[in-house]
């Protein structure tokens, strides 16, 4: 049967009158944009966010303990910021002395993300020891500043090793070293000091970002430049040595968590854009 052909004004109150399928979808199309624009905005408030721990104007938040000096005693004046940057700086040394130098921030860490630029920059302080050239770390798993003797050299602590390289010679950072400590590496207990990772050679003073991964005793994985260079799993206690004997209790020799420091190995530095990221067990 034919159908009767409408007016444009009979059209138009049709239209008017009787909604459409697509302007049903359309609503249901903006309510459902908006519920979850809402989400994502919810997810956003309660997302982690990076916290920074050096402020780039000075050692808030942070205290030196160097080798025969007493927590908090910046000899030398061997940490200092200036122009936003965090220096390790021997100008005034006469000869290093073994005074090792660990900067301790004041807040232990379980489980997050840490991540840093490094250079390594001038000339080595005369006395440093040879391995000691263009070489510095990052400490995680800190014993407690308090708890270091006035000689100890190092914190009984997981390091991050880092290197720059002598303009010519192959030589990785984002190692692995291990004062009192010991690591799983595939399956197996690794007694040995240090262990090099996969990482480039970094010649000259550029700027190097480093990340660490941590995730408490269970994994943790070592990143230069957004890659990953070195991983390992369930830190712990070395039964024999002398400084690890003493924080050792029933016989519980599992690192989950521990302070952040800084080292200073005789060999000027410079540290920036330090910041973390706490991450959920």
């Amino acid at each position: 049967m034919p159908t009767a052909k409408l007016t444009p004004r009979e059209s138009l109150q049709t239209s008017l009158h009787r909604p459409s399928s697509l302007w049903t979808l359309l609503l249901a199309l903006l309510v459902l944009l908006g519920v979850a624009g809402f989400a994502i905005g919810q997810d956003a408030s309660n997302k982690p966010q990076w916290i920074s721990l050096f402020n780039g104007k000075d050692l808030t938040g942070w205290a030196p303990k160097i080798t025969g000096y007493d927590l908090g005693v910046n000899f030398g004046n061997t940490f200092r910021v200036e122009n936003g940057v965090l220096k390790v700086a021997y100008d005034q040394y006469d000869k290093f002395g073994g005074k090792f130098g660990h900067l301790f921030y004041k807040t232990p860490f379980s489980r997050y993300r840490m991540r840093l630029e490094y250079r390594f920059v001038g000339k080595q302080t005369p006395g440093g020891p040879g391995w000691a050239f263009r070489n510095s770390g990052i400490m995680i798993h800190c014993q407690k500043p308090e708890s270091m003797s006035k000689k100890q050299n190092f914190p009984v602590s997981i390091e991050v090793q880092l290197l720059g390289g002598d303009g010519k010679n192959t030589r990785s950072t984002g190692n692995l070293c291990t004062p009192g400590t010991h690591v799983v590496m595939n399956e197996k207990l690794l007694t040995q000091h240090c262990f090099n990772s996969k990482s480039k050679t970094y010649h000259g003073d550029q700027w190097v970002t480093a990340e660490i991964e941590v995730h408490g005793n269970d994994v943790i994985k070592h990143l230069i430049n957004g890659e990953v260079v070195l991983q390992y799993e369930r830190p712990q206690l070395d039964e024999k040595d002398a400084d690890a004997k003493k924080l050792i209790k029933d016989d519980n020799l599992m690192l989950d968590e521990g302070y952040i420091s800084l080292q200073a190995e005789s060999h000027p530095v410079e540290f920036r854009k330090v910041e973390i990221l706490p991450l959920e067990k």
